[in-house]
């Protein structure tokens, strides 16, 4: 994975992470990377998890969320080597409040490493920043201090992503929480290198917002990443002019100059939900308009009256439209973070 990322930092992409909430959207992630001949980032929330493992399942102590983020894993590991193409397993935003989903998905990682010598997951993000930030480098110290054990990879968050996902509503953050400084990524860099010196990544706020807005509503300012990583340059004499992993969170909506920017400033990971979320509803959408007329009835169509329809309203049929649209979605995201052909490069 660290190889993967490196690749995207030194060639200058970055690599689309999509939430996953059902095999189709995992599916269309996978088919679309092969497309693209580039990685590609599986990512499960904690209510996608719960609705991989159906929401029929009582999600007591967290339960249901981290067993259908594990069943989605194993998923992708049986079919990612069939699409040629590197896939990194990650779980998106975990608040305070989830952390017992977090415990369950790291006992996983570790059971899977006894087995088989790696995580199940290649990384996982804690989402601490409306703690205050003592405290939020205090436990990801704690947790990324046991996840090393297990090479398995920390994603944390500084400053606050805006707007609204998986029923975490920031809608009214305050205007500065939303952009994160310099001497706070640095913070972040000198309380985790020594833990797992490389091994992690920083979601910095610049602005982002979850969801997507009317242009001219999101007030993104890539060039605090970049100032961020001249910053932690000069701090700690680094050969690298971006000694930091950066990701993109809220990407949905952006415009191709400001992801190209960000990605210029070391973005190696770019977050992925409501435009796939629409991807998906456009393509039943405009399959059922296009066959409107033989989905009306399991019998009966312009053809005649007593002409089956069940071709149609094979759920094998509108899902497939659905995948198709995301795939196509997600092709434009990898042109955007001129990722095309990465695994040529």
């Amino acid at each position: 994975m660290i190889d993967v990322l490196n690749h995207a930092r030194e060639h200058g992409y970055a690599i689309p992470a999509v939430n996953c909430t059902m095999s189709p959207v995992i599916n269309a992630c996978l088919e679309a990377a092969k497309k693209a001949n580039a990685p590609m980032i599986v990512q499960f929330s904690n209510g996608g998890g719960h609705f991989m493992a159906g929401k029929g399942l009582d999600n007591k102590d967290q339960q249901a969320a981290v067993r259908g983020c594990v069943a989605g894993a194993l998923m992708v590991r049986e079919l990612a080597d069939a699409y040629g193409v590197p896939v990194i397993l990650h779980t998106d935003h975990c608040a305070k409040n989830l952390l017992p989903w977090f415990d369950g998905l790291l006992e996983a990682n570790e059971k899977y490493f006894a087995q088989h010598g790696e995580p199940l997951f290649s990384s996982h993000m804690l989402d601490l920043s409306e703690e205050p930030i003592e405290e939020n480098l205090e436990i990801c110290k704690e947790y990324l201090t046991r996840m090393k054990k297990i090479n398995c990879f920390l994603e944390m968050e500084i400053g606050i992503t805006g707007g609204e996902e998986d029923g975490v509503d920031n809608s009214d953050v305050a205007p500065e929480d939303l952009y994160s400084k310099p001497e706070e990524i640095y913070q972040v860099y000198e309380a985790l290198q020594p833990i797992a010196p490389d091994f992690y990544s920083i979601a910095a706020a610049f602005g982002n917002v979850h969801g997507v807005y009317s242009p001219g509503n999101v007030k993104l300012t890539p060039k605090i990443l970049k100032n961020a990583q001249a910053y932690v340059k000069d701090k700690t004499g680094s050969a690298s002019d971006k000694p930091i992993y950066f990701v993109f969170h809220g990407g949905s909506g952006s415009s191709p100059e400001e992801i190209a920017e960000a990605v210029s400033y070391g973005v190696i990971k770019m977050n992925i939900d409501t435009d796939t979320q629409w991807s998906f509803w456009e393509g039943t959408r405009a399959y059922e308009a296009k066959n409107h007329a033989y989905l009306q009835g399991q019998i009966g169509n312009p053809e005649g009256e007593q002409k089956p329809n069940k071709k149609y309203y094979d759920p094998r049929a509108w899902v497939r439209a659905s995948e198709q649209a995301t795939v196509d979605r997600l092709l434009g995201a990898y042109k955007d973070l001129g990722a095309i052909g990465a695994c040529a490069k």
